[in-house]
């Protein structure tokens, strides 16, 4: 290993190190990697085949994880919520843009149209890890941000379809705007028929070999086969990236799809954002920092003002109302990723200088949201300032997907559970790993998801959290699952109450002994009731039976298979 590379992962580990202490992004701390790293700073390495390469990777995933996002049924649960706050903001600010970027540029009228819109778009990997860290994304003001975050997402689909437009693919705006219209009805149309018809009954084929490697070979090869057809076509490859995360999130696996993929994706999209900073022209940017100042502080405040009416007219109270427009008054990794595939695609809409300047600018954006809340923190404790607002209620409410109990593992005993909390109307959702048991149980009605229940993201994905789930249930034949789920459970919610299957006596003090509140062990509870069931017949009370029961059960079945005295 050569010194640069040494020098090149200190300079990532204490950059991770500082940027998530400061509660900024992880992606931003490897985008000032990639600045120190590159040739205007330490000059460790030079942007090559190689680095280029995993840039376009890490384009891929970050369009793909956006697709992933974008799940109809979901949209269609939340459209009141997401299409009104979420569309009046984004064309608010697009609309106070506008006019400012046609007077100062003389680019063409749909790249200013295009560029009103992707400053518009918010950071949606800060802004959600600012809402989790600060304990409000179940808040209204979170529920709130939170449909904004998603309408942008959904949004994506005709800014990428304006890419080939502004490519030069067509000169006329009314037929600029049918293109788009048809082009991304087009997409959406063909993800739910695709999702449903082709890719489902693929991936049921790759999920019955239950191997982890066939599955994240199966999404590579996906997102390869897609954007290769779309480049076929003349459109970005990206685009094509994007549709294949849109035809995994309408699939039953989408839970264990973004489980699997999320390390890789993690990887590329790091190297995504290094490939970034190692090709930022510091010394051009230096040239011009008095315009990307100018720049930054007219996007945050336009943006900020923008929300702030926006979110007054919707009745949100004075205080959640100032906090929403703050954290969403930065640009987001979407306008750096539409910037950066028109560079790689040669699209010249805008001069390449003015990419630079707002590349720049999206960047410091982000980077001032966490400096500008801390100031807030900071006056709101020391001041009275929005003291006596109201919390007021907001007429949409997001729909609770939280279940009530989770329940690992379908097999009979899963199934029973669930009909029992069914009969009682209780909220529950269930794991299973079998495809086949997990597509029949969702045929006749049941909450079920495919996935693995040892894994966080999926017990997260599935609504698992402290103090709103009340209780785990593992019917897994497996016992070392089983001790994996207790761990993973614990580590998510330490005090979440955890009833557990077992095999033997052995195996139910085992897992009693490692936080399991009650476990069911399998031959001695069938032994119980076939014994109960002699006794009665020989004529022992009902009382006496039960009374039996309670004692053979005392003290985690302390009383039950002692060694016998042989003398």
């Amino acid at each position: 290993m050569s010194t640069a590379t040494l020098v090149f992962f200190v300079i990532a580990f204490i950059s991770v190190f500082f940027m998530r202490y400061f509660r900024m992004g992880t992606l931003l701390a490897f985008l000032l990697t990639g600045i120190l790293a590159g040739q205007h700073v330490f000059g460790l390495f030079e942007l090559s085949g190689t680095w280029n390469f995993l840039g376009e990777m890490g384009i891929m995933f970050l369009w793909f994880n956006i697709g992933l996002q974008i799940n109809m049924k979901r949209l269609w649960q939340l459209r009141r919520t997401i299409f009104g706050l979420g569309a009046s903001q984004v064309l608010m600010v697009a609309i106070m843009l506008f006019p400012i970027l046609a007077g100062i540029t003389q680019w063409t009228l749909i790249g200013t149209i295009m560029i009103s819109l992707i400053l518009a778009m918010s950071s949606t990997s800060e802004d959600l890890q600012i809402l989790i860290d600060r304990n409000q994304l179940q808040t209204n003001m979170g529920r709130q941000t939170f449909s904004i975050l998603l309408f942008q997402d959904l949004l994506s689909i005709p800014l990428l379809a304006m890419l080939p437009v502004m490519a030069g693919k067509s000169i006329n705006l009314g037929a600029s705007a049918i293109d788009i219209l048809v082009m991304s009805a087009g997409l959406i149309l063909g993800v739910v028929i695709v999702a449903k018809f082709i890719l489902n009954p693929l991936l049921h084929v790759v999920a019955k070999v239950q191997s982890h490697e066939a599955l994240v070979l199966a999404i590579m090869v996906n997102i390869a086969v897609w954007a290769v057809v779309l480049n076929l076509m003349g459109l970005p490859p990206a685009l094509g990236a994007f549709l294949a995360g849109m035809l995994m999130s309408e699939t039953v696996y989408r839970h264990q799809i973004n489980a699997s993929i999320e390390p890789y994706a993690t990887l590329f999209l790091a190297f995504f954002f290094i490939v970034l900073g190692m090709g930022i022209n510091l010394p051009f940017l230096m040239e011009h920092k008095w315009m990307v100042l100018m720049g930054v502080g007219g996007l945050v405040l336009i943006k900020f003002f923008a929300l702030y009416m926006v979110a007054r007219v919707r009745h949100v109270a004075g205080r959640e109302a100032f906090l929403m427009s703050l954290i969403l008054a930065q640009g987001g990794e979407f306008g750096l990723l539409i910037l950066q595939t028109m560079k790689t695609n040669g699209i010249s809409a805008i001069p390449m200088e003015h990419q630079e300047i707002l590349t720049a600018v999206i960047i410091v954006s982000i980077m001032l949201t966490p400096i500008l809340l801390a100031i807030y923190d900071r006056v709101l404790k020391v001041s009275r300032f929005f003291k006596g607002t109201k919390n007021n209620k907001l007429s949409e409410r997001i729909k609770e997907e939280t279940p009530t109990v989770v329940i690992c593992g379908f097999g009979r005993m899963g199934q029973i559970i669930a009909q029992m909390l069914d009969s009682e109307h209780i909220s529950y959702v269930a794991i299973d790993e079998n495809v086949d048991q997990v597509i029949l149980a969702r045929e006749h009605g049941y909450n079920v998801i495919y996935g693995e229940s040892k894994k966080e993201s999926i017990l997260l994905a599935a609504g698992l959290k402290p103090r709103k789930t009340r209780a785990v249930v593992i019917s897994l034949n497996d016992e070392v699952a089983a001790h994996e789920i207790v761990h993973t459970v614990h580590s998510i919610s330490p005090n979440m109450k955890i009833f557990a299957r077992a095999h033997s006596l052995k195996s139910a003090k085992e897992l009693l002994d490692i936080g399991v509140k009650y476990a069911t062990p399998e031959i001695i509870e069938s032994s119980f009731i076939l014994g109960s069931e002699v006794l009665a017949s020989i004529g022992l009370s009902e009382n006496k039976i039960n009374s039996l029961m309670e004692y053979l059960r005392e003290n985690g079945y302390a009383n039950v298979g002692k060694p016998l005295d042989v003398k």
